[in-house]
């Protein structure tokens, strides 16, 4: 204990300098919470992972705060912050007088269960392109016509810089992602923004692997100047039907990849 307090010092000096006392502890307190939320993150990483593998069975109890506060070597206050991480993100339920149960995530759970599960993932799985594609398709075309109908100058605005946009993956995944958060936004419905930030760092991974293929890159130029022409014009119904083929077509592309370059008939 002594060692971790002489250590705190030394951390707390470096970081914010000679200060008063009142400042060293006030700052002292703010490196030992950040040190117990990146533990509790940690700890809630691991127990998802043994949720996935099968380690931990749906609907079976999760062990005690003390069991696992020896499992992982860290304070109760520490396990219970993870649990309660883990019940927000909708991974367990607790219940009055009996221990936290395991939830049938992909029933019970939430948009936070999906991004725990692809930010646990190397590579983002080809299915859940799919998903992802398919889920655009439901929400795309309805706040892209929102943004015509109540902000078209402003939505104008948001294909400034296309003619600049880079031939590489990268800068597809940027330019994509950032159009659709800020389309989004135009929308008077604030949920469709909310949707897509709980999806910010997947979603770039996610088309990352999408845009390498050089042919989906030109495919959605296309789409962007298509879309940008409908858009200048006003026509609305237009402007929403060139959303939706556009989704529907980048979801058999994708699936057509998947496949080895064959229609799925095939």
């Amino acid at each position: 204990m002594i060692i971790l307090i002489e250590c705190m010092n030394i951390i707390c000096i470096h970081i914010f300098g000679n200060t008063s006392i009142d400042n060293w502890y006030y700052h002292k307190n703010e490196v030992l919470l950040a040190m117990k939320k990146r533990s509790s993150e940690r700890i809630k990483q691991q127990i998802i992972q043994s949720i996935l593998q099968g380690k931990l069975g749906i609907h079976e109890s999760i062990p005690s705060e003390r069991d696992l506060s020896s499992l992982y070597s860290v304070g109760r206050p520490t396990i219970r912050e993870a649990l309660q991480r883990l019940e927000r993100d909708g991974w367990i339920i607790f219940q009055k007088g009996m221990p936290a149960t395991i939830n049938d995530y992909w029933k019970q759970g939430n948009l936070m269960t999906i991004v725990n599960i692809l930010q646990l993932q190397d590579e983002i799985p080809d299915e859940f392109i799919v998903y992802m594609l398919e889920l655009r398709i439901s929400l795309t075309p309805t706040y892209i016509k929102d943004a015509v109908n109540h902000n078209r100058v402003k939505l104008i605005s948001l294909f400034s810089s296309l003619d600049e946009l880079k031939d590489e993956p990268d800068s597809y995944a940027i330019f994509d992602f950032n159009l659709q958060q800020d389309i989004a936004q135009l929308s008077p419905n604030p949920i469709y923004r909310l949707i897509l930030n709980s999806f910010k760092d997947v979603y770039y991974r996610m088309a990352l692997k999408y845009f390498n293929d050089s042919y989906s890159r030109s495919f959605s130029k296309q789409y962007y100047e298509a879309l940008l022409e409908s858009i200048l014009t006003g026509d609305i119904e237009g402007t929403e039907k060139i959303t939706q083929t556009m989704m529907e077509d980048s979801l058999d592309l994708w699936k057509k990849k998947m496949n080895g370059g064959r229609n799925n008939e095939e």
